[in-house]
């Protein structure tokens, strides 16, 4: 986990989801193929009937097609093809019955650097952050993560968790574990979690997570979890060094996703799993959750921190989330931190 402070240059807005647009949206989902009436709208939320117009013009800028049928209503027959913040907070709160305010990007810097500066700013959390694309998408150790706009999920959760700091040792590996359980019972995929911060399918990363927050005293204050989810991007997406190792939903279960669908039940997901670790932290299901999971466990290693190299075997985890790694001496050391690179065979 990594500890902020400060603030800077806010990325560019392409929707802050306003509550209206949510609540329009929702109740077209609910709808389905059956026509919602525009007098109805208006009176549920207290508008004129020009005003909700309006708003459904709007949206039909941003991608939506509304088809109109004369004193029956309005039929959403197609949605953006790009994640629409508001559209995928209305499948959010349809699918969990929570509600998360999402800012949503055409392009940011960083998702987790924008959540940043929202909370600075002084914006209450929780909320969310979605991007079409990241000019400098960040993972662990300062990497940068791939963020092209093509279809895939970036973003970025902000909590006021008000926790101890030892408690939140083992936040990102249960995050991590959860979600990669809930995509292989959800998807049927033969998922892993390689230790800390990644999700793999086979074998190819699928995504990175990175967990950073700011303390108050011997509290908490902020917490932003950040993550990067490769949702429909196909092989030729990637670039030609990462073709061999990276992976994505669509890949795997062999067909397109509805990116707003998915990435709304992600998004549901998360905030339960954030939910059971505020109120049980690692939960009593987490060692078996792991050890189902575990990518590295057995394996021949070689683990790099502060310059220096530590090779060894893989023998899982211990309390506090460390990586117990044996090495040829039989010595069993507990790394907290590393980047950890399979020994070729």
């Amino acid at each position: 986990m990594r500890w902020w402070g400060g603030a800077g240059k806010v990325g560019k807005t392409l929707l802050l989801m306003p509550e209206i647009d949510r609540t329009i949206l929702e109740a077209f989902l609910v709808a389905g193929d059956t026509p919602v009436s525009g007098d109805k709208i208006a009176r549920e939320l207290g508008l004129s009937r020009v005003s909700v117009w309006g708003r459904l013009e709007r949206l039909r800028r941003e991608g939506f097609v509304f088809e109109a049928s004369t004193r029956v209503g309005y039929r959403m027959t197609r949605v953006p093809e790009r994640l629409h913040a508001a559209l995928v907070a209305a499948r959010v709160r349809l699918l969990s019955g929570r509600e998360l305010p999402l800012l949503g990007l055409e392009a940011v810097d960083s998702t987790n650097s924008e959540a940043e500066r929202q909370l600075a700013a002084g914006r209450e959390p929780p909320f969310g952050v979605l991007a079409a694309v990241q000019t400098a998408g960040r993972g662990r150790l300062g990497r940068v993560w791939h963020s092209k706009d093509n279809g895939n999920l970036y973003l970025s959760l902000a909590f006021r968790p008000l926790l101890a700091p030892e408690r939140m040792q083992m936040f990102t590996l249960v995050m991590g574990v959860r979600l990669g359980h809930f995509l292989a019972e959800r998807f049927g995929l033969k998922m892993q979690v390689k230790w800390p911060n990644d999700l793999l399918c086979d074998g190819r990363k699928l995504a990175g997570i990175l967990t950073e927050a700011r303390i108050d005293a011997d509290h908490v204050r902020d917490l932003v979890f950040g993550i990067g989810i490769n949702l429909n991007a196909r092989e030729k997406d990637f670039p030609p060094e990462l073709r061999a190792t990276a992976g994505s939903l669509a890949l795997a279960v062999g067909k397109p996703l509805d990116p707003h669908r998915t990435a709304a039940e992600i998004i549901a997901h998360l905030l339960a799993s954030y939910e059971k670790f505020v109120a049980e932290g690692k939960g009593a299901d987490f060692a078996e959750l792991w050890t189902r999971y575990d990518f590295l466990c057995g394996k021949k290693v070689t683990v790099s921190m502060l310059g220096k190299e530590l090779a060894g075997t893989v023998a899982g985890l211990d309390e506090s989330g460390a990586l117990l790694l044996r090495d040829s001496k039989g010595n069993t050391h507990a790394l907290n931190a590393g980047e950890v690179t399979l020994k070729k065979k």
